[in-house]
């Protein structure tokens, strides 16, 4: 695309792109902002989304390359069996991304974004028996619905794809792998985008609690019970036009600092 402002793009030309040009731009926009945002791990961990229209193909990163690197039109296509449908670079995919993405993919046909990190703040919660504890407001954003996975070692064991999807359950889109990092879920690359952003620093605070050494303040289980519905709620007012208010703030910001992710 030619250089053009940011306000044009997003109001202008993003709402009327096709669907799959979304879904690319999406995709390598959640590559750009997992940089931009520190919670990258070098060429490893990805952030897959399923092709529009097709329940069998979904998009992924090239292997080897690091995440601001990521361009719409260079996302690599697999189906569900890892076969590489294409490659625009010939870098082909990361296997161990292939397992856990292919799994959701194939279970869960209400999902369109998988979203997957390894970061210091997100593998320590994950080493943690007690998971995220509801001890502030941005927690209690997953006081329900979080999933977790037992560790069985780097994900290239494909039997491990059934024992991940029974874990993760039917409705849920955020898991916990032991031992190994963060995942979210969403019906768009956004609302995946979103989650873990505030599932990051979730994990932040809660270490920085932690280590303070002083006594938490517990919150009883009403209050967190409706600040939880309050953030489903505060979901359902955002929409822009069929939009998502906060995604369409991440897209002007990387309109700033990295426009190269839709080219």
């Amino acid at each position: 695309m030619n250089s053009i402002s940011e306000t044009d793009f997003v109001r202008d030309i993003y709402p009327t792109l096709s669907e799959q040009e979304r879904v690319r731009i999406d995709l390598a926009a959640a590559y750009h902002l997992i940089e931009y945002f520190e919670m990258s791990d070098s060429i490893y961990t990805h952030i897959s989304a399923r092709v529009p229209g097709d329940q069998e193909y979904f998009l992924i990163n090239p292997y080897g390359s690091r995440f601001d690197e990521v361009k719409a039109s260079e996302l690599v296509t697999i189906d569900l069996d890892g076969k590489v449908i294409d490659d625009p670079c010939s870098m082909g995919a990361n296997p161990a991304g292939f397992t856990i993405h292919s799994a959701v993919h194939a279970a869960r046909p209400d999902i369109q974004c998988a979203l997957h990190t390894h970061t210091v703040a997100g593998v320590a919660v994950a080493s943690m028996s007690n998971g995220i504890l509801p001890i502030n407001q941005w927690a209690l954003q997953f006081y329900q619905g979080v999933s977790r996975h037992a560790y069985e070692g780097i994900a290239l064991n494909l039997e491990e794809r059934e024992r991940l999807v029974k874990d993760l359950g039917p409705d849920n889109k955020i898991m916990i792998l032991d031992n190994h990092g963060l995942m979210t879920l969403g019906t768009s690359i956004g609302e995946a985008f979103t989650l873990m952003y505030n599932l990051e620093r979730t994990c932040k605070v809660q270490l920085a609690v932690l280590a303070s050494g002083q006594s938490i303040n517990p919150v009883d289980p009403q209050t967190c019970e409706l600040v939880y519905k309050q953030y489903q709620y505060f979901v359902e007012i955002s929409q822009r036009g069929g939009f998502h208010a906060e995604w369409l703030a991440y897209l002007r910001l990387l309109e700033k600092v990295s426009p190269s992710y839709r080219q």
